[in-house]
């Protein structure tokens, strides 16, 4: 088991870079080169409206040839956001990932209160560092380095 979406924020923390729908894509990959994310959180009235990432800017603007200074957020981001509550166990998240291609979960309380954000690569790190632990926990067996 590698623990809950809960414990991937409490290592990384809430932090979460917002972007409005009416700003402008190139106002939004401005922000996000600024911060060095890969994508933001769409929020409209404090509510989420949905993703815009990398592959959104690709897809959607650059690909058809989309003019980035008039061009707004809500016009290319993706609006239908597959989210996931912070009891989610870590490897429910990842099949969900792998199964709806998505890269960036946004976290919601029960109320739909934006939590955080966790990336595959948040993910990946949390079972990298648990699977070390046990590699290690088995080599100090082994070796004789703890009694058993």
């Amino acid at each position: 088991m590698y623990g809950f979406i809960s414990d991937i924020l409490a290592d990384k923390g809430t932090s979460v870079f917002i972007v409005s729908p009416a700003v402008s894509v190139r106002e939004a990959v401005r922000l996000m080169n600024a911060h060095g994310v890969g994508c933001l959180v769409a929020v409209e009235r404090g509510r989420l409206a949905g993703i815009f990432s990398e592959r959104d800017v690709l897809k959607r603007v650059v690909d058809r040839g989309r003019d980035p200074e008039t061009t707004l957020v809500r016009e290319v981001m993706t609006a239908d956001v597959v989210t996931v509550a912070p009891e989610l166990p870590v490897t429910d998240a990842m099949s969900l990932m792998t199964a709806r291609r998505v890269r960036h979960l946004p976290v919601l309380d029960a109320s739909g209160d934006l939590l955080g954000l966790v990336s595959i690569g948040d993910l990946m790190r949390r079972v990298a560092l648990s699977q070390a632990h046990e590699i290690d926990q088995m080599v100090d067996y082994i070796t004789g380095r703890i009694a058993s």
